[in-house]
């Protein structure tokens, strides 16, 4: 793959970091503070897609700005992986964006300036880990969007969202000190250098004791992924405003962890090497506990909120175990299902928040016929929770498929058999809720409540991205293109 130096990578991860400067100088008028968000958030989609059809074409960009080590600089690189995910984390924000407008007006929330501020430098280490060149420089944008989402994690200010800072940074960067720091100094003192590389890095490098070592170290190292037993962390975090646990627990944090995970498996072990001394294994153990036990325990949260984040550790793991297949349709499944759960998530953490604003109900106990009041929300809600089940015609179909297709040609029915359970547990705690929210009996004097549909700036971002899932099933091929790029360049 060819790539030309440029500085198009370096700035669309600045575009966003250098943007907070203005959001915060304008904090005392929010109409320009918010103008600023939103220029900004476009501005750097579409410097993003305009490197879309280098990368299709088996092109690149690269853009070198410190070398720190012999062999390891401080370097960014657009490949077909990295342009898969900054695509979807990129377009996701700018609706996040017009949402969390609507949802901290609406609400008249706190430290407003420094919640949107915090956002864009949050989005700016997300694109800096979807572009990074070698695992040093992935580390070092990780490490940044654990600081910068603290603030956003810790909003509310109050003793409970205090206690959850705490948590959020212990596992955060207790796993990535403790745990990915010396597998990435290992790494190094093994292959000599961190490069992503196809076919990996660490080929004829170590023996089977180490590499299990390194991998067991990576996958809890990079604990955003929620790999239990270090998941801990996530739902604490859902004490944040909506849109922070839409985005940052539906799409950035949490597939930074996954993302990094899968960066580490193709292109520093390689599918081939895991494939030789059966590593692949230890994935797919890990993410089909983590599957099912995750689906359970989120049968039995009443908080909407609870319920989507356990929904969301279960989910990142079908992710792990599709690359943990190294089978062709496996790994395309695991991978195509950052996106497809992307929208499909996204969505229905979106709903929850207009839920709230509109009735200031968190608890799905109390959401009894609130779809009979708050029909376009209910309607997105069974859009997004259909595509993560895995139905027909959402995107969630087409990566499940392929995890289906993967387990199928690898030969495993034990595999076979925890995608089929627990997408049967993704309905079990799913439908029920809209099924209570369309034709369950309101409560007594409900009626009387007058609630109805959140402001348009809530609807609008949930409509979209619900539609987002629908599209997926039809027009799949620019992210099957990156995947094909990404697996089998």
């Amino acid at each position: 793959m060819a790539y030309q130096t440029s500085i198009w990578p370096i700035a669309a991860v600045m575009i966003s970091l250098l943007g907070a400067i203005p959001i915060l100088l304008s904090g005392r008028q929010p109409n320009l503070r918010e103008g600023w968000t939103l220029v900004i958030a476009v501005g750097k989609f579409l410097l993003i897609a305009s490197m879309l059809p280098a990368v299709l074409a088996g092109g690149g960009f690269v853009f070198t700005l410190a070398e720190v080590l012999p062999g390891v600089p401080i370097q960014l690189r657009v490949d077909a992986m990295g342009m898969f995910f900054a695509l979807v984390a990129s377009f996701l924000w700018i609706f996040t964006s017009i949402y969390s407008i609507g949802y901290m007006r609406s609400l008249e929330e706190h430290g407003q300036t420094r919640y949107f501020a915090s956002f864009a430098v949050a989005i700016s280490a997300t694109i800096g880990v979807a572009f990074s060149a070698n695992l040093f420089t992935l580390y070092l944008f990780y490490e940044m969007l654990s600081l910068s989402t603290y603030p956003l994690v810790t909003h509310e200010q109050n003793a409970e969202a205090r206690a959850s800072g705490r948590k959020y940074l212990t596992y955060i960067l207790g796993t990535s000190i403790g745990f990915a720091l010396p597998a990435m100094l290992l790494t190094y003192s093994l292959a000599g250098t961190l490069d992503f590389t196809s076919g990996g890095i660490l080929v004829g490098k170590a023996d089977a004791a180490t590499l299990t070592l390194l991998l067991i170290l990576f996958v809890f190292g990079f604990a955003k992924a929620g790999i239990m037993p270090f998941h801990g962390w996530l739902p604490a975090a859902m004490v944040a405003p909506t849109p922070v646990s839409s985005f940052l627990h539906g799409v950035a944090v949490v597939k930074v962890g996954v993302f990094s995970i899968l960066r580490v498996v193709f292109h520093i072990f390689g599918p081939d090497l895991l494939g030789e001394f059966h590593l692949g294994t230890a994935l797919t153990v890990l993410a089909s506990i983590t599957i099912i036990v995750a689906s359970l325990v989120a049968l039995t949260q009443d908080n909407l909120k609870r319920r989507l984040a356990y929904s969301t550790i279960g989910q990142l793991s079908y992710m792990v175990l599709g690359a943990g297949m190294l089978t062709a349709a496996g790994m395309t499944g695991g991978m195509l299902h950052i996106a497809m759960h992307a929208f499909g998530k996204i969505t229905l953490f979106l709903c929850a928040g207009a839920i709230y604003v509109a009735s200031h109900k968190k608890y799905i106990s109390q959401m009894d016929g609130l779809g009979r009041k708050m029909p376009v929300t209910y309607t997105a809600f069974l859009l997004g929770s259909l595509s993560i089940i895995g139905m027909p015609p959402l995107g969630g179909f087409i990566s499940k498929w392929n995890l289906v297709i993967g387990a199928v040609d690898g030969g495993s029915l034990l595999l076979l058999l925890v995608l089929l359970v627990s997408s049967l547990l993704n309905a079990a705690y799913f439908l029920p809720i809209v099924y209570r929210g369309f034709f369950a009996a309101s409560p007594e004097g409900a009626e009387a409540e007058g609630i109805k549909e959140a402001p348009l700036l809530c609807v609008i971002p949930l409509s979209v991205t619900a539609l987002g899932s629908l599209a997926l099933f039809f027009f799949p091929d620019t992210f099957l293109q990156l995947v094909r790029l990404t697996l089998f360049p």
